[in-house]
């Protein structure tokens, strides 16, 4: 069995959600949307090992929060960087074993225990597991000359955890030549490894706006 870490990622600030609250603290029933995401890793398997990434200037407030919900989960911490991938990156630094990776967004806390067992198992036997759904509305593409209706069947919305072998994902990183990728598997992609797509779960959405709170209730508190 190897060794399994969980790398959250919770750099995010409050100007979409119209917040002064950094969104990864704002509360659903009295509880910080971080923690419920440690707690849906902590579901699939309770010694998994947590790296937790976020900017300095968020970690008093977040000791405070761990202080005042009895938070107890131990975690290594990383500083944010200026970007995505340069969290990430720090974040990776943290880990000096091998074993399975998973990297994910630290405002996802619905993920479900299948899809987390998903990209364990294909990671497993293949390297990397990238949870995918299929979009449900119609798609089209638009570029400088105009757009035009594309087959939706051929499209996949991205998730996360993205997951990985540790030391490929880490090799990966160190040979980025840039820091414009928008996800983790882009990495993986760019050093030369095919990426493998597995079923994600639809209401592992990620909360960004308002309206993300509502249903992120529902889903954690049906009635």
């Amino acid at each position: 069995m190897p060794k399994i870490f969980a790398l959250i990622v919770a750099g995010g600030s409050g100007n979409r959600m119209e917040s002064a609250v950094p969104k990864q603290f704002l509360e659903i029933k009295g509880k910080p949307i971080l923690i419920y995401t440690f707690e849906a890793f902590r579901r699939f398997d309770p010694n998994i090992e947590f790296v937790l990434v976020l900017p300095k200037n968020q970690i008093e407030h977040w000791h405070k929060l761990c202080e005042k919900h009895t938070f107890n989960t131990n975690y290594k911490l990383a500083f944010g960087g200026k970007n995505r991938f340069q969290s990430v990156k720090n974040g990776l630094a943290k880990i000096d074993e091998e074993g399975i990776v998973f990297i994910h967004d630290g405002v996802r806390p619905l993920v479900s225990k299948e899809t987390i067992h998903h990209c364990f198992t294909e990671t497993q036997n293949s390297g990397n597991a990238l949870p995918v759904v299929p979009p449900s509305e119609s798609v089209r593409y638009s570029d400088d000359v105009g757009n035009k209706a594309v087959d939706r069947n051929n499209y996949f919305l991205v998730q996360t955890p993205q997951t990985f072998d540790v030391q490929l994902i880490k090799e990966a990183y160190q040979k980025a030549q840039h820091e414009n990728f928008t996800d983790d598997a882009s990495v993986l992609e760019n050093a030369g490894h095919k990426i493998h797509l597995v079923e994600g779960n639809r209401e592992n959405i990620k909360i960004t706006w308002p309206q993300d709170l509502i249903i992120a209730k529902s889903f954690l508190f049906p009635q």
